[in-house]
């Protein structure tokens, strides 16, 4: 379980960096949150998911922190491993549903 949940984590970083880039290149093009309907539109649903997505890395370290301080890893942390894992694909989904409203149909 740790070798995928450091694998999702690991990608996980890298999709908020990849957002705090594509932000400074919005914000080098003057698109900002107050500029117009769309720069509103994309901060503020980007933004969210982005703080979804940093709170799904924090209970990743806490549940893998868990299972190295645990001696038996049993239904209590298998309990906690599981509701985060849904947790992360609920925001895999909703960031689906963001994409092909944000960059597909524009």
């Amino acid at each position: 379980m740790n070798e995928w949940f450091t694998l999702t984590f690991i990608m996980g970083a890298f999709f908020v960096a990849g957002q705090a880039t594509e932000y400074a290149m919005l914000v080098s093009e003057h698109v900002s949150l107050s500029s117009n309907a769309y720069g509103s539109a994309f901060y503020i649903t980007t933004g969210f998911h982005g703080l979804h997505v940093i709170g799904g890395l924090v209970a990743f370290l806490l549940i893998m922190g868990r299972s190295f301080a645990a001696k038996k890893f049993g239904h209590f942390e298998a309990t906690s491993a599981i509701v985060t894992s849904y947790y992360w694909h609920f925001v895999d989904v909703v960031w689906i549903g963001l994409f092909l409203v944000i960059y597909v149909l524009k």
